[in-house]
């Protein structure tokens, strides 16, 4: 029988190696740390530590200081003191929800909103006894009559997830404050970004302060910016409501991969540049779709006569790189479908704010347009030079032309 004491010794020097890097190595690039499990200096030391203090560490589910750096730089992005990292947006939207709302409640929505956050009131929510209501986010009024003792949460989404339409920021916020003041205003700042407005200072130098309670961001699009990240986030100012989410979110047992948030923040480094170029290159693009005959409307917050316009130019130093082209009814919709497929330069799929250009066709009947009457397709604009990109459109303008 062979010895393996000496190999059983190799392992052990491994696993308690005595070697520690020496201090002091510094870098543009936060050091990645991986860990479930967090060791302890002593019992005591463990004993004392808590989860919710970020300023120790307890296990790796709870956080390291790659997640913690970029909690506080995304809290910084958006204004707010406390962050939380969760695996996508739509997690964030039910980890708000699962938090705040119990039976009996209602959540008002509006109702341009991104479909899985109206989908998920629909389905899970009202299992739990949990209502919902939809109000109109272009009309302060709409809302006010939806609010009532049983609103614990409303949603704010600018702009409307395929329509674009850009609310009254300020007007919504302060019919809550005025008519529901015990509700959460909870706004979706995956299209801001921290970067088109201030979620949580709406109208400087206002007294009180007027801004939203929370904000929950996709961070899957422009933080990341390499449409190969999943993860979301929940911004705050308020350290109780942050305890509160928190709380569930540890219950969840909610988590994010650390490779992932070493890509979120690397994409943070250029997260302004990017978010600057791609709205740059979207308002030309909108610009030259107004001078086509193929569509009756060009829905982009920051082109005169898209719905909201004025919230937008009164609000909003930027606007992002999503515009929705609305088709002349006449156009069959299987046409625009074709015209689709011709795109050479912009790709055919979900989620947006990546390096790639994309395109989704809406029909009138898929219950996501609103009261357009003709077929809708958003465009995503990336990182490609906007004259490609509008040569690309006109040529499949012309296959429209012919079919």
């Amino acid at each position: 029988m062979s010895d393996n004491r000496d190999a059983d010794a190799k392992s052990t020097q491994q696993i308690h190696h005595e070697y520690v890097p020496p201090p002091g190595f510094a870098a543009v690039a936060p050091a990645l740390h991986r860990a479930s499990t967090v060791l302890f200096e002593d019992v005591a030391a463990m004993r004392a530590s808590h989860w919710l203090d970020k300023n120790t560490y307890t296990y790796g589910l709870h956080g390291t200081p790659t997640s913690f750096t970029l909690e506080a730089r995304l809290a910084t992005l958006e204004g707010g003191t406390h962050a939380m990292l969760v695996p996508s947006g739509l997690a964030a939207i039910a980890l708000v929800d699962q938090s705040l709302l119990s039976s009996g409640d209602t959540v008002l929505i509006p109702a341009n909103a991104y479909f899985p956050n109206k989908s998920l009131a629909a389905h899970e929510l009202a299992r739990w006894g949990i209502a919902h209501r939809f109000y109109d986010p272009m009309d302060v009024e709409s809302l006010r009559a939806a609010l009532g003792d049983d609103v614990k949460l409303v949603w704010i989404e600018p702009p409307g997830s395929v329509t674009l339409e850009f609310p009254d920021l300020r007007g919504l916020v302060r019919a809550v404050r005025a008519h529901a003041p015990r509700a959460t205003v909870a706004l979706d700042n995956t299209w801001g970004s921290g970067l088109a407005f201030d979620a949580f200072d709406l109208d400087p130098g206002a007294t009180p302060a007027l801004g939203v309670d929370l904000t929950i961001h996709a961070l899957t699009k422009y933080p990341s910016g390499g449409a190969d990240v999943m993860m979301g986030s929940v911004v705050l100012r308020s350290q109780a409501l942050h305890d509160q989410l928190a709380l569930t979110h540890c219950r969840l047992g909610l988590g994010v991969g650390p490779n992932d948030v070493e890509l979120v923040l690397r994409g943070l480094q250029t997260v302004a540049l990017r978010y600057a170029a791609q709205d740059a290159a979207t308002r030309r693009i909108a610009q030259w779709a107004l001078g086509r005959k193929e569509f009756v409307r060009v829905l982009h917050p920051a082109t005169s006569g898209s719905p909201g316009h004025a919230h937008w130019a009164a609000q909003c130093r930027a606007a992002a790189g999503l515009l929705t082209l609305v088709f002349d009814p006449a156009i069959a919709p299987e046409r625009i479908d074709r015209f689709v497929d011709d795109l050479r330069l912009f790709g055919i799929g979900w989620s947006w704010a990546g390096p790639m250009s994309l395109a989704v066709p809406y029909r009138p009947d898929s219950g996501r347009v609103g009261d357009y009457p003709g077929t809708l397709v958003r465009l995503s604009i990336g990182l490609e030079d906007a004259g490609d990109l509008i040569r690309d459109l006109e040529s499949a303008l012309e296959g429209l032309a012919r079919a």
